[in-house]
């Protein structure tokens, strides 16, 4: 098996507009790629695609995480697989916590987790990020700036561990500081 992500010849569109148009694209397991490019080129499609947005249509190609295609596979079976994506204007959930979405996704990705790892886990990351734990009972994204979401979204990488992460923009929605 190889450990990388690799899309192949991949052609992809939205509402019927052709966007992606064979791109072909290999990304070793702990390599760091950026895509660069003008407003419309693909580069937040292509995030999409991978993560299995039901909005983009793709006509043909392959998406492959560590040999297997993803392609048909759902979304959240794509997560599991170890898929990220930071999007570039973060959803808000009304009434799911952070805490509990985190514990959530946790338990769909890998399994049972205890309670205690769980938090002893989600103090160290939060302790990290000079978080406040008051943020992790307020519901997913609701009523935060910017900041706090991309704050949010790290949050959950450090907490997934995913194999591979897409970062959308990540500096969307920050002041310059």
């Amino acid at each position: 098996m190889t450990n990388q992500l690799e899309i192949h010849d991949l052609w992809a569109s939205v509402d019927g507009q052709p966007i992606l148009r064979g791109v072909n694209l290999v990304v070793p397991l702990g390599e760091v790629h950026a895509l660069m490019g003008p407003n419309g080129a693909g580069k937040s499609t292509l995030g999409k695609v991978i993560a299995g947005d039901p909005k983009y249509v793709v006509a043909k190609g392959r998406v492959l995480v560590n040999g297997q295609d993803v392609l048909g596979m759902a979304p959240d079976e794509r997560a599991r697989l170890g898929l990220f994506l930071a999007f570039q204007y973060p959803v808000e959930v009304p009434g799911v916590t952070i805490a509990n979405f985190l514990r959530l996704a946790l338990a769909k990705r890998g399994g049972e987790v205890s309670i205690a790892g769980f938090y002893g886990k989600l103090q160290k990351a939060l302790g990290t990020l000079d978080w406040d734990e008051n943020y992790v009972t307020r519901y997913l994204n609701e009523g935060f700036s910017g900041g706090e979401k991309k704050r949010n979204e790290i949050l959950q990488l450090m907490m997934l561990e995913p194999s591979y992460a897409i970062l959308d923009e990540t500096d969307s929605g920050l002041d310059i500081d």
